[in-house]
């Protein structure tokens, strides 16, 4: 759902894909190919979220702005399922992994991997293509070729689904026994 906020209004670039169960309020941008899945939270009503082309949003995450700062999720950025990011700025390329938290003032270089449940603290500034881990955070190596290449293919599956979500998505009533030979999903993606 989206809301007006103060008189402002999101904004949505007509290839990205919101999904309806998702609440996006107020001073909000949403580049081309963006994917947000369902229960995800932008609150753009202190300052502005800015979300690039080929990001994705995942379902159940909650992105908030610090009264007077702007969030951005550089172009290709990847926030996991459940993370938040509250007031901070994700480069390009970044994977932000699951249930990740991300507060004020941090700055996560591009290409950077932080790790699922990770907290990364007020003002830490990562620099490109650190692997980030723990609770405080801590930089604990680089990130490789191998990594970031894993990292873009999994990107790439996000930044097809909001065109596949606009031509299949439908709500439905579920079945109460399966059908005979009932195709399988065909997703095929393998994170490893």
């Amino acid at each position: 759902m989206f809301f007006e906020f103060n008189g402002l209004r999101p904004i949505v670039h007509p290839s990205a894909f919101v999904h309806p169960q998702a609440n996006v309020t107020g001073d909000v941008w949403i580049g081309a190919d963006v994917y947000i899945g369902p229960g995800a939270v932008l609150r753009g009503d202190w300052g502005r979220i800015t979300i690039e082309a080929g990001a994705n949003v995942q379902e159940n995450c909650i992105v908030h702005v610090f009264p007077g700062k702007d969030v951005v999720l550089e172009a290709r950025a990847h926030i996991g399922h459940g993370a938040i990011v509250h007031g901070a700025h994700v480069g390009s390329n970044c994977l932000i992994g699951m249930n990740a938290v991300l507060m004020d003032d941090a700055v996560i270089g591009s290409e950077s991997i932080v790790g699922a449940l990770a907290f990364v603290p007020q003002g830490m500034q990562v620099p490109a293509r650190s692997v980030v881990v723990g609770n405080p955070a801590k930089i604990v190596k680089e990130v490789t070729d191998e990594q970031i290449a894993w990292k873009s293919e999994g990107t790439a599956w996000y930044q097809r689904l909001p065109q596949e979500c606009e031509k299949s998505l439908k709500a439905c009533e579920p079945l109460t026994a399966p059908e005979p030979n009932r195709p399988r999903s065909e997703g095929g993606y393998s994170p490893r």
